[in-house]
């Protein structure tokens, strides 16, 4: 009985480890926990002093169940779910407003880690620019689509600014995919795919080479040259559908 005290505040431990990787971003929503006994030896604990800990992670919904093991629950798995986002996502003349939202967080946090990246950092978004110009290569949308996304969530992460980088992780996907389109119509814009690679060969160079107020001004011309690209896409598609209409009549004609 006299080691309860002791158990308790080692589990509270345990428990206070694990929530502060999550909320740094280090341990990633769906990522699996080690097996139990090795989770316990790299804590340093018992293992019913891990599973009291591990107890009140789950109990605040930090972790969950996940075949045999633990899991890092999907965090923001909600707020992409509420209702406002999916009615947000689902009006196309929210694309701008969501596009004005990201110029001022995309340029703040370009500006963050140019400030702030470190070694790790910069060599994770030197793997992004690596990776950006092989999918270019393959002319492939759909990588260089996540090609894309990775870069802009190392960037969030070398900013250093937790808010920044976990709002951004439960917003940007959902609204990235549903509110911009499918990123194969800006490819329908003259030397659309080259524009984008050297937009984020930009940020990033003046990211790693430690140039803030560059780093923010070539992510808000980024920002600013998509808006531009898809008010143009949605100009061409109008413009189609009111030739179409005049072709058949708005179909009420014989």
């Amino acid at each position: 009985m006299t080691d309860t005290p002791k158990t308790e505040r080692a589990a509270e431990a345990v428990a206070r480890h694990i929530e502060g990787l999550i909320l740094e971003g280090t341990l990633r929503p769906g990522e699996m926990l080690l097996p139990e006994r090795e989770l316990a030896l790299r804590l340093g604990v018992s293992r019913p002093t891990l599973r009291d800990g591990l107890k009140d992670l789950e109990a605040r919904g930090l972790l969950e169940p996940s075949g045999r093991g633990i899991a890092v629950a999907r965090l923001g798995a909600a707020l992409i779910a509420d209702p406002l986002v999916a009615l947000l996502a689902s009006r196309a003349e929210v694309a701008d407003d969501y596009l004005e939202f990201r110029a001022i967080i995309e340029q703040s946090a370009a500006r963050m880690a140019a400030m702030r990246a470190n070694e790790v950092d910069r060599g994770i978004i030197e793997g992004c620019l690596t990776a950006i110009d092989a999918a270019h290569d393959a002319g492939d949308p759909v990588q260089e689509a996540e090609a894309d996304a990775d870069l802009h969530m190392a960037i969030y992460e070398a900013s250093h600014n937790v808010v920044l980088l976990q709002i951004m992780r439960a917003l940007s996907g959902k609204l990235r995919s549903d509110v911009m389109g499918n990123r194969a119509q800006l490819f329908t814009l003259p030397k659309a795919r080259d524009a984008l690679r050297d937009q984020h060969r930009a940020i990033a160079a003046a990211i790693l080479a430690g140039k803030p107020e560059r780093a923010a001004n070539a992510a808000g011309a980024h920002i600013d040259w998509l808006r531009d690209a898809v008010r143009r896409v949605k100009e061409a598609e109008a413009q189609l559908d009111l030739s179409l209409r005049r072709l058949d009549g708005g179909k009420l004609t014989r």
